[in-house]
């Protein structure tokens, strides 16, 4: 079965949708900064990486750990 019939999300937007969990956790645990998990969990551009992260969870990634503590 194709991926986009299975969870309704592109090969990219799967891709990127386990990466940002990913990070979720990383920043969870704040053991490193925004930027390291950014780089640590694939994206070249912590700016981007800081959209997208916003845009799934509706909270910046910078606030996230605290807020979520």
């Amino acid at each position: 079965m194709k991926l986009k019939k299975i969870t309704g999300l592109s090969t990219t937007e799967f891709i990127k949708s386990i990466r940002l969990n990913e990070a979720k956790k990383m920043l969870m645990e704040r053991e490193y900064s925004v930027s390291e998990i950014a780089y640590r969990v694939g994206f070249n551009d912590p700016a981007y990486f800081s959209r997208s992260f916003k845009k799934k969870f509706n909270a910046s990634p910078s606030s996230f750990g605290v807020e979520n503590s």
